[in-house]
């Protein structure tokens, strides 16, 4: 490929680029308008004035968002649930089993022969 002929597919694409830009900011302008009425037409129904949708949008309280997280407070342990007897071992019984528990299960024994207070 030549470098004119290069230069010049370079020029056709960025004005169809451009061309299809701004296609698509009509088509946006267009669903826009239909939005802005209504929004309009129900700010004119319950007397809502500009200032208080500022005022709204400063609180950050928009409707559809979901509310901002609290704070994570500390979490407290759980307590062991399983003892291992030959090892003082423990496990609270969440997540995933520690090996010592597996290994038993899969040697038959139950996993209640490891309780704490039965």
């Amino acid at each position: 490929m030549t470098r004119t002929n290069y230069a010049t597919q370079r020029r056709k694409i960025e004005k169809e680029i451009e061309r299809l830009q701004k296609q698509a900011a009509a088509l946006e302008k267009k669903q826009r308008a239909p939005a802005i009425r209504e929004i309009v037409g129900t700010m004119r129904k319950y007397d809502i004035t500009p200032e208080d949708v500022a005022e709204a949008f400063a609180r950050r309280s928009r409707v559809g968002r979901p509310a901002a997280k609290k704070a994570t407070t500390a979490r407290t342990p759980v307590p062991p649930k399983y003892r291992n007897p030959e090892t003082g071992a423990t496990w609270s019984g969440r997540g995933k089993p520690p090996r010592w528990i597996s290994e038993a299960e899969a040697e038959g024994k139950s996993r209640d022969s490891f309780l704490i207070n039965p």
